[in-house]
């Protein structure tokens, strides 16, 4: 439906998950997938939303100069938001597990910002899910991190995993955004940049 809309247009998808790229297959949709490094740094004054959505648009800046006018460029990140602190993906067992202890028996904020690029527009839209979990063991945490190794998850989990199957007690909001895409907002957001072009 949406992929015959698009027929003109080329998407490119920025992103190496594997999540995001079975989101964007799911929704039907034909794209690229074209990877060029950023590092994901950002100024420490940032905020919320104002990380991922830095950081979404940061990662469209090697593609600007060499957009064509038919692409789509679609490029996102995905923090988690606890205690006024950006939680971003673990460096190690440690740090794994001090974050998912940090997480169990709270409510923390997962924010997904996905910015859409072509060769005269760029915007940038961000989705908000708020996920409780139950209080967590330290021998369940363990198990996870040694079996999931969740080293490439914001906040050191996938809410798709053991850990969200047998955690978490209350979801606000998306529960693909949770994953690492808002897919209603990807989906509405392309229709209006082919219906308005």
């Amino acid at each position: 439906m949406l992929n015959d809309k698009l027929k003109n247009h080329r998407i490119i998808l920025a992103s190496g998950s594997p999540r995001r790229q079975e989101f964007f297959k799911d929704l039907g949709l034909d794209f690229d997938v074209i990877l060029k490094p950023v590092k994901e740094e950002y100024p420490p004054r940032l905020t919320h939303f104002e990380i991922s959505n830095y950081l979404a648009q940061l990662k469209a800046l090697p593609f600007k100069a060499k957009l064509k006018d038919n692409d789509i460029l679609i490029t996102s990140d995905t923090i988690v938001w606890h205690n006024n602190v950006a939680l971003g993906k673990p460096r190690d067992v440690d740090e794994a597990f001090n974050i998912i202890k940090s997480l169990s028996n709270e409510t923390h904020e997962v924010i997904t910002s996905v910015c859409f690029t072509t060769k005269t527009y760029e915007k940038t839209l961000h989705a908000i899910t708020k996920v409780t979990f139950k209080e967590l063991s330290d021998d369940e945490i363990t198990y996870y991190i040694n079996t999931y190794k969740p080293f490439d998850k914001a906040g050191a989990y996938g809410i798709q995993e053991w850990i969200g199957q047998i955690g978490v007690t209350k979801l606000e909001g998306s529960y693909f955004n949770v994953m690492g895409l808002p897919t209603h907002l990807v989906y509405k957001t392309l229709y209006d940049i082919v219906d308005a072009s």
